[in-house]
């Protein structure tokens, strides 16, 4: 994605407008616009952020990353080695964690481990591990992954 495409139509949509007044009206807004390149640019960022990070919540496996070159953007999709095995997880299984869900939640939950055919306890296990090795929470508010240069 071309960012410098948006905020360059953002510019000229607003010098459009400017054209529509006289003399200090038509100035102001020309200024405006090349003030604004900045803050929409970092806009356009951060929603691609949030976008990448809904777009990974939803994702079995995997994620997607916000990839920055210049003043290009890019929403990326990364693999992701499979979680190891429950049994792989815990050497001794004797470890006990009492864990209250939301109904809709532990809903939630059953329906997706039923859908990769494993049980809820392996399925949280599984999720908890891949939290854990990547060290990626479930929400990443304002938070961008990936890698960028200029």
């Amino acid at each position: 994605m071309q960012l410098s495409n948006t905020v360059e139509g953002l510019q000229e949509d607003l010098a459009q407008l400017a054209g529509l007044g006289e003399g200090a009206v038509a100035e102001a807004a020309s200024r405006l616009a090349v003030a604004l390149v900045g803050p929409v640019t970092v806009r356009l960022l951060d929603l691609l952020g949030d976008a990448a990070a809904e777009l990974g919540e939803q994702l079995p496996t995997g994620r997607v990353e916000l990839r920055i070159s210049g003043r290009d953007a890019d929403l990326v999709y990364v693999e992701q080695a499979d979680a190891p095995e429950e049994s792989e997880l815990v050497e001794d299984q004797t470890a006990r964690i009492s864990l209250r869900l939301p109904e809709p939640l532990k809903a939630q939950i059953e329906q997706a481990a039923a859908r990769e055919g494993v049980s809820a306890n392996t399925w949280i296990v599984r999720a908890l591990g891949r939290s854990a090795s990547t060290g990626r929470t479930t929400r990443s508010h304002k938070r961008l992954s990936g890698y960028g240069w200029a």
